[in-house]
């Protein structure tokens, strides 16, 4: 039977089946990962074993016994073929991030429901400290990635399980009679909420075909072209930007377990990449290993990096990368287009910024429904630039991004989480969360992000909870209370900074303090994005009439020491192993960082 019109096709099996039988595409290399590859057709014959697999070992599911998924593993090749998997079986897999332990680690996956894990052979212990908490997943149902140490069981092996289960590599190659529709949900992606644990995010089979289909659509991707994914596949960045549209354009992907600066400019020759996907500020540490290991010779550079034989890179594709990074990335990686875009895994909201739009911005707005809303839902003003270039009337013009529709587009909603829901979707509003303003040039609506708000704090591209990052503070012996929040950034994103009120006659030790902040990373659930970067001590708050603290004022102020009064603060950036007093001359010279990467009005507001 022939295969039904591509643009029929809204299921990730289908879609897998189109690549893998096809005779055009079949035996073309679909994944690549050091010396390892896979075709097409064995990437499909791996779902099918997965699929194969994960329907034995769940039997049937349904509202008390739900087919769900979970992992919690770097990036492999055998990540996909446990998506592709799922997708066969109609299963729910809960992408878990790898960074999460303790308390946290194990509510998550109580919260899923999820009825088998399989687990990164280095990241097993985490789950072995939490194996008695966990209240769904049998012990036997905890398969292990293997590292090839032979350290794993084979009863525990997720291989060894596939071959004496299923069969051998090559063995399965009908897919499964299992009930899948474009509505199936297919992943929960997790993202943190204000309180308490991690939100998931619904994604079903359409949503992710899709996404897929834009993003190939807005690269012109083909099947000579290669995407790279050294970004979490257990986020949205890499699935929806890096593997969905490789699937779906025919192309291939270059995987590496993790993000290496160092390695990146080697990954892309060896594999030939055409296109990656970023969020956060990789793009500032590849250009500061490019920098380093060319002595910062624009001609070397220009010469052995863009000019390279085997430099096939056209695109970049993210968001979080400052307008002087993309202008050096684009001269030193020889790219066509940078494409910084604003977007969520709820994808209700979604830009792309393209040659000729201007600086600074994330894209254009097309959607009507997008507006800027202020404190009381009313719109906020278009901004207004001063002669040099700057927003001049930022009060009135930014506010948070929002949908004003009847439908949340492509937002499915949290995973069994009525009250973020009701949160995020109310009145007719869908509310990003995130603070932005529209810029008006020729008939279009240009979006800037201006960061997030008070409840959250995105760093390296990935937000959480300001709420969480001062529980975890506060149970430091000294600290009474603690307040979190994001603070500019000169790179990206934002930088996670701290005010903490200690207890009457505590003094703040700041080799102590990095220490306690260390074992929360180590040992109480605090996750490495959530280390302060700056520490201010103060006497007393600021709060509302209600007794609420003004986070809002504290973000405000920031590390600025002309507003803190007598406020000390204190610094750790990349690589200190200990905090040091914030001066007035750290200060100015973090404020050239600022200026040199045009960001410097952001600590002006």
């Amino acid at each position: 039977m022939p295969n039904p019109p591509e643009a029929d096709i809204l299921t990730l099996g289908a879609t897998i089946d189109l690549r893998g039988t096809d005779p055009e595409t079949a035996e073309r290399v679909f994944l690549k990962q050091g010396d390892r590859s896979w075709t097409f057709s064995e990437y499909r014959g791996e779902c099918l074993r997965y699929a194969q697999l994960l329907l034995a070992r769940l039997g049937e599911s349904d509202s008390f016994r739900p087919g769900h998924v979970a992992m919690l593993l770097e990036n492999h090749m055998e990540l996909l073929a446990l998506y592709g998997g799922c997708g066969y079986a109609g299963l729910t897999l809960f992408g878990i991030n790898t960074g999460l332990q303790g308390e946290t680690l194990a509510g998550v996956l109580n919260q899923s429901k999820a009825r088998l894990l399989v687990v990164d052979e280095a990241l097993l212990e985490n789950v072995e400290r939490v194996r008695g908490k966990l209240e769904h997943i049998a012990d036997t149902d905890i398969l292990v990635l293997p590292r090839g140490e032979g350290q794993v069981s084979p009863r525990q092996d997720l291989l060894a399980c596939l071959d004496a289960e299923v069969g051998p590599v090559g063995s399965v190659s009908e897919a499964p009679d299992a009930p899948v529709s474009p509505a199936t949900n297919l992943v929960v992606i997790y993202t943190s909420g204000t309180t308490g644990l991690p939100k998931g995010i619904n994604n079903n089979h359409a949503k992710l075909m899709l996404i897929g289909r834009a993003v190939a659509g807005n690269l012109e991707l083909t099947s000579d072209d290669c995407g790279y994914a050294c970004m979490p596949l257990f986020h949205s960045n890499a699935l929806f930007l890096g593997f969905q549209p490789a699937l779906v354009a025919g192309a291939s992907l270059a995987i590496r377990e993790r993000f290496s600066a160092g390695n990146f400019v080697p990954d892309i020759l060896r594999y030939g990449v055409t296109y990656w996907n970023y969020v956060g500020e990789p793009v500032h540490y590849i250009l500061g290993a490019i920098e380093r290991a060319y002595d910062g010779d624009e001609t070397r550079i220009a010469s052995e990096v863009a000019g390279n034989s085997q430099n096939r890179l056209r695109y970049a594709l993210g968001n979080g990368a400052s307008p002087p990074d993309i202008d050096r990335f684009e001269r030193w990686l020889g790219l066509e287009e940078m494409l910084e875009l604003y977007g969520s895994t709820e994808a209700a909201i979604s830009t792309f910024r393209r040659k000729g739009d201007p600086r600074g911005c994330v894209g254009e707005v097309t959607d009507p429904n997008v507006k800027i809303l202020d404190e009381v839902g009313q719109e906020c003003a278009p901004a207004e630039l001063d002669p040099d270039g700057k927003l001049s009337n930022y009060a009135a013009a930014v506010g948070e991004i929002c949908r004003v529709a009847a439908d949340t587009s492509l937002f499915q909603g949290y995973f069994d989480n009525d009250k973020a829901n009701d949160s995020k979707y109310r009145d007719g509003v869908y509310h990003s969360g995130d603070l932005g303003h529209m810029l008006l040039r020729d008939g279009k609506r240009y979006l800037y992000f201006d960061g997030r708000t008070d409840d959250w704090i995105r760093k390296d591209g990935e937000n959480f909870s300001a709420a969480q990052v001062a529980r975890l503070l506060q149970e430091h012996e000294d600290v009474v209370l603690a307040a979190a929040y994001g603070v500019p950034c000169p790179v990206s994103d934002e930088w996670v900074m701290a005010a903490v009120k200690l207890r009457e006659g505590a003094h703040f030790d700041p080799q102590g303090f990095f220490d306690f902040c260390e074992r929360q990373v180590s040992a109480g659930g605090m996750d490495r994005k959530w280390f302060p970067d700056f520490v201010r001590v103060v006497t007393e708050f600021p709060y509302t009439q209600t007794q609420k603290i003004l986070v809002r004022t504290l973000k405000q102020e920031n590390f600025d020491p002309r507003r803190l009064a007598d406020d000390p603060v204190f610094v750790r950036r990349r690589g200190d192993t200990r905090y040091g007093a914030f001066s007035q001359a750290d200060y100015a010279a973090l404020r050239e960082e600022f200026e040199v990467a045009e960001r410097v009005e952001l600590l002006d507001r």
